[in-house]
Order: structure tokens, then C-alpha cells, then sequence
């Protein structure tokens, strides 16, 4: 049966009825021999927030896609309102009443707001000055307020997803599907959102609700079903669990409880030092690095928080060799290598990992032990000796690091572009931990891992921290750097706050940090 719409009068008596506004059954998705939906049922009710929970590769993705219409079920079937439905594809599921707001934005840097809005809706919308009245008042309404004449270029990513959640609302969807919706928002743009999907939800609005930040999933959802090997494993509420409780029914296990790290003296040792560095923009869609101060110690870990694309990524290449600073300088224990590339860096014993796992971060098409040779070349624990290649050592390290970051391989030494991405992530991380390098510089180190992982990955940063390196971490997940982190610094517009105790800092002052507006960003301040 084809997705299509029924009359009014007869959804609302099938909502007064207590009928599920969908119901999965017994669905089950084979690609060859892997399962990854196993016979899953689960249903969301009218108005209910619903959290669809799990680790990576737990089966959450292709659900949705099955929901969304972007793949069909090997078996099972799909209840809207009470009837059996078939959705072929995502624009059936849209007239069918399901809208999606996907994690990576689908918009047009050069068009207009209402320009995008109007592309995804049936007939353009409409004559575009009577949809920009539209925009501007549905927008409005549910406190997102958008100008439909701006240019989406200009948008900040919060306006962004405004964007994304406004063109959804105007397809007067009955159900949304919300993937990691706050993972590039400040904490007032997360907390704006919230008020939005509570409005939604006391209009009978359901939503489904993907996210690996726990703490808000038991603040707004109202259910949640959690995957695991493609199977549902449990259901709860999650306002009456605890974030460990939650997370151990993802993985199946005890998540480990973090040590924390152990007080920095001041007296610790400056192990690199970053001295009013600039560079400017290196493309139209770069930004340009002013004036960033700051100093890392010996046994201390400081992270970076900020929304993506604010001179993170930056100010990665310019720490790690990739990029020269126009102005300022780079020292790593005493030594100037701010004109010096990242090979002089690694002898220097630094490391760094990209937040770009594949192509990046590793070679898609190297095997893992090709990839541990490349980045240990040149160093004090290179792999070549007079001209040959241990390879056999290279394979050790990899079993090494698979062992102590439970990467899952399903082959002793496959190629990079095998691993799923959270297994390449782990790889990528252990590798480079593995070396004990004296300053590692890290991007998201747990984006993408499962909440164990997440956990090991964190407990080695922080190992690392204790052993006498100095970590600088880059993230946008505030739970990671506020667990982990014993100073806290905000970057925003190419500028980099005054680093801060973990202890004496805020969310809410970093979400103003985060904006731009508070006087604490500035790049000359106080690094120490």
C-alpha cells in the first residue's frame, strides 16, 4: 500500500483511540550476509518524544533510512495511524506526513533561506512573497525566527538548522526524525530547540529523536528504545535512569567509571606554547586565525570548545605543521618549530590526530600497518631501518592497539576504508597514543565511538595527562571536555578565550563564549 495521506477526521479519531502515530513490526534488513535490523519492533505515540538509542552499528541508521523511505525492509511492515503503509521513497514519506532534519545540513551556501525552503517543498511553495510571509511567521511561531531574505552563507550553523527544522514544519509533518540535532549548537541554541520540540510535542506533533548525549535525552524524551547487534535490547523512560544505566544498555556492559586526572602543578613544565599567532583565511570558506595565546603544561589536559567552523580546524593545521602562521610563535619544549613541518614536529614527539578520520587521519586504502609506518617515519620509533620496512613490527602495533581499544578489524591487518568509522576512529586515536608522545593534539577524539569506547578513549587521554604529557583537545561535546579537561578555553570567529579552571566555568558562559559576545575572547590574554 502506497504512503499517502488520510482525512483529517480520521487521524484525529485514530489519536483519540490511543493508536500509535507509527508502529515498526518485525523489521528486518539484510545487506548480503549482515544483519543489521533484526526483527525490530517499536512504536511512537502522538506528541511523545522518542529517543532511538545505540551504540555505532547498532542498526539506529538503517531504521531510520527504513522510516524515511530511503531503503525498503528485507521483512516486517510499518503501521501509520493504525494501517499498514509501504514508503517507497523519502518524498512518500513526506506526504505521508514524515519529515526529516538530517545531521549534516542539505543547503545551498549561495541561495536565499526561502530560496532552500522553497526547493523542498511540492510546487516551489507557492508564489516566493507569500511563502517568506509564511517563513517569517511559522519561524516566529515556534521561536526560530529566520529573515527569508538571507543568505544561507551568512548563517551561523545554529540559523542553519533553523533552516533545516522551519522547511520541515512547513511540510506539516506529523512525525520528525531528528539525527544528533545539537551536536553543532551552543548551549542556548540546544536549550532554544528543546523549548521548540516540548511546543511540537503539546501539539501532537511526535518526534524521534537520535543522540549520543544522554544527559539530554533524559532531560526531553519521554521514551526510549535502545538497539544493540540490530536487535531492540531494552525500552525505559529515560527521565527515571541514569545516564550510566542508559549507556550500559546500549553497550551491553558496565561503562567504566573515568579517573580523574590528578591536579597540575604550577610548576609543571610548559610543553607547548602558542604566542599571539594569526594566520589569515586560506579560502573564501576558511577562517582566519587572530592573535591566539596559549600555553599546555606538563600532565595537564586543555581543551577547545566552540561550534565547528570557527577557526578550529585552523588552528589544528597550524599546531600541527600543516599550515604556517602568518604571525607569532610555536613552541614545543623549548624548541621554535613555528616554520617547521609536521614531520619536525612528530621528532619533537608530538602526535596528532585529525578530526578527519579517513583520508586524513589514515589512508582509506593503505592497510593499518602501511598506515602505522606513515606517521612513525622519521621518528625516534621508526619503522624503516637502512632502508627496509619492518612490517612485522608495524602488524604488532596494530594488534597492540586493537587490544587495548577493542578495535574491531574482522582481519588482522585489513585496509583503513574497512573498519566502520568509529573503529577507524579508535584506530587512528591508539595509534598515536601508542607512540607516548609528549604533546598530543587531538580533534573530537570520540566522535562517532560508542559510549565505552568513548570512555577508553577518554581514560587514555587522561593516562596520557598523568604520565607527564600535555594534551590539547578539540571538541564540541561539552560532557567530554567538562569530564576530562582541567582547563577550559572557547574558540569563536578565529579567536581563542582565556583558558579557565574546568571548576570555575559554566556552560552557559561558555555558550555566550561560544557566541562571540562575552569580553573573555580575545587571543592576546593571559595563556597561563
Amino acid at each position: 500500500m502506497t504512503a499517502t495521506a488520510e482525512p483529517i477526521a480520521a487521524t484525529e479519531n485514530r489519536r483519540s483511540e490511543g493508536v500509535p502515530t507509527l508502529a515498526a513490526r518485525g523489521i528486518t534488513k539484510d545487506f548480503g550476509t549482515l544483519r543489521a535490523n533484526d526483527n525490530v519492533d517499536f512504536a511512537i505515540n502522538p506528541g511523545e518524544i522518542h529517543a532511538l538509542l545505540g551504540e555505532n552499528g547498532a542498526g539506529k541508521s538503517t531504521l531510520v533510512k527504513i522510516l524515511y523511505g530511503s531503503l525498503q525492509p528485507t521483512a516486517g511492515t510499518i503501521h501509520w495511524e493504525g494501517r499498514p503503509v509501504s514508503i517507497p521513497s523519502p518524498a512518500a514519506a513526506r506526504r505521508l506526513g514524515i519529515g526529516m532534519v538530517f545531521q549534516h545540513f542539505s543547503l545551498f551556501d549561495a541561495l536565499t533561506v526561502a530560496e532552500n525552503i522553497s526547493l523542498a517543498l511540492v510546487g516551489g511553495g507557492g508564489a516566493m512573497p507569500a511563502l517568506k510571509q509564511k517563513i517569517e511567521r511559522v519561524s516566529a511561531e515556534y521561536g526560530l525566527p529566520l529573515n527569508p531574505n538571507a543568505i544561507v552563507a551568512d548563517l551561523s550553523v545554529g540559523q542553519r538548522q533553523r533552516v533545516e527544522i522551519v522547511r520541515c514544519l512547513l511540510q506539516e509533518p506529523r512525525l520528525i526524525i531528528m539525527d544528533e540535532p545539537t551536536s553543532v549548537l551552543t548551549p542556548q541554541e540546544a536549550d532554544d530547540l528543546f523549548v521548540t520540540l516540548r511546543r511540537l510535542a503539546s501539539e501532537g506533533c511526535s518526534v524521534l529523536y537520535i543522540s549520543h548525549r544522554l544527559e539530554e535525552v533524559r532531560s526531553i524524551c519521554h521514551h526510549a528504545t535502545i538497539l544493540r547487534h540490530g536487535k531492540v535490547v531494552a525500552e525505559c523512560d529515560p527521565q527515571q535512569e541514569t545516564a550510566a544505566r542508559i549507556a550500559s544498555l546500549m553497550v551491553g556492559e558496565e561503562v567504566r567509571e573515568l579517573k580523574p586526572p590528578d591536579p597540575v602543578p604550577e610548576s609543571a613544565p610548559v610543553r607547548i606554547a602558542l604566542s599571539h599567532v594569526s594566520r589569515p583565511p586560506a579560502h573564501v570558506f576558511a577562517v582566519a586565525l587572530k592573535d591566539v595565546s596559549l600555553e599546555v603544561r606538563a600532565g595537564e589536559i586543555v581543551s577547545i570548545a566552540g561550534v565547528a567552523g570557527n577557526g578550529q580546524d585552523e588552528l589544528f593545521d597550524v599546531l600541527s605543521g600543516e599550515a604556517r602562521a602568518s604571525e607569532g610563535t610555536i613552541v614545543i619544549d623549548g624548541v621554535d618549530c613555528t616554520r617547521r613541518g609536521v614531520n619536525h614536529r612528530r621528532r619533537l614527539n608530538a602526535a596528532f590526530v585529525p578530526e578527519e578520520r579517513l583520508g586524513h587521519g589514515a589512508v582509506p586504502r593503505f592497510r593499518l600497518s602501511e598506515n602505522v609506518v606513515l606517521t612513525r617515519h622519521g621518528t625516534r620509533e621508526g619503522l624503516v631501518k637502512s632502508g627496509v620496512v619492518d612490517y612485522g613490527g608495524a602488524r604488532a602495533i596494530v594488534g597492540e592497539v586493537g587490544d587495548a581499544f577493542d578495535v574491531r578489524k574482522g582481519a588482522p591487518d585489513p585496509e583503513a576504508n574497512a573498519l566502520s568509522g568509529g573503529n577507524l576512529q579508535k584506530f587512528v586515536v591508539g595509534r598515536e597514543y601508542d607512540r607516548k608522545p609528549g604533546v598530543f593534539v587531538v580533534s573530537q577524539p570520540t566522535w562517532g565511538v560508542d559510549a565505552g569506547a568513548a570512555a577508553t578513549i577518554r581514560q587514555a587521554l587522561i593516562d596520557l595527562a598523568r604520565s607527564g604529557s600535555a594534551v590539547l583537545v578539540i571538541s564540541q561535546d561539552l560532557d567530554e571536555i567538562f569530564e576530562i579537561s582541567d582547563r577550559i578555553a572557547v574558540m569563536s570567529h578565529g579567536r581563542l578565550s582565556t583558558p579557565r579552571e574546568a571548576g570555575t566555568i559554566s556552560r552557559e558562559e561558555i555558550g555566550l563564549l561560544m557566541t562571540g559576545i562575552d569580553d573573555g575572547v580575545k587571543g592576546a590574554a593571559d595563556a597561563g
